[in-house]
């Protein structure tokens, strides 16, 4: 099992930091190893969306649930299927002085144990590029 929280301030809105965490068919375009992404359902506040992973030989695609929750500002991705015994990630936006508090949750494991191995070294790291991957896409996308 992996697990990893954190805390991290910005200078933008919690409305805009959601929507930037709600667009996941941009993730490729910043994400560290999102390969790809596909949308299979959007409603109002749920989305139904496949992602390729891939990090120098490894490359799987997983599907998630992610449910929008505008009101309370947050956002829950429950894995469905693809290489995971489980998945579980969670956003939650603040608004804090001029900016915005985001808490960061995740938590999964892989089937395969050479993957989850591997991830396990490489996971405290890996998840600092991702979640600073989101700051700086905030900053390309609201700085002037």
């Amino acid at each position: 099992m992996t697990k990893h929280s954190e805390i991290r301030y910005v200078f933008y809105s919690p409305e805009k930091m959601f929507e930037l965490v709600a667009d996941v068919e941009k993730y490729p375009e910043f994400l560290p190893w999102c390969i790809a992404s596909r949308v299979i359902e959007k409603e109002n506040s749920k989305i139904i969306a496949d992602l390729m992973i891939g990090f120098q030989f490894f490359r799987e695609k997983f599907r998630s649930n992610v449910s929008l929750d505008k009101k309370k500002m947050k956002i829950e991705v429950n894995y469905e299927e693809g290489p995971f015994k489980f998945l579980s990630n969670k956003w939650e936006f603040k608004k804090f002085k001029d900016g915005c508090e985001i808490k960061f949750y995740l938590d999964f494991e892989f089937n395969n144990i050479f993957f989850q191995t591997l991830m396990e070294r490489l996971f405290s790291e890996a998840v600092k590029k991702m979640v600073t991957a989101f700051e700086k896409r905030a900053i390309y996308l609201y700085d002037d």
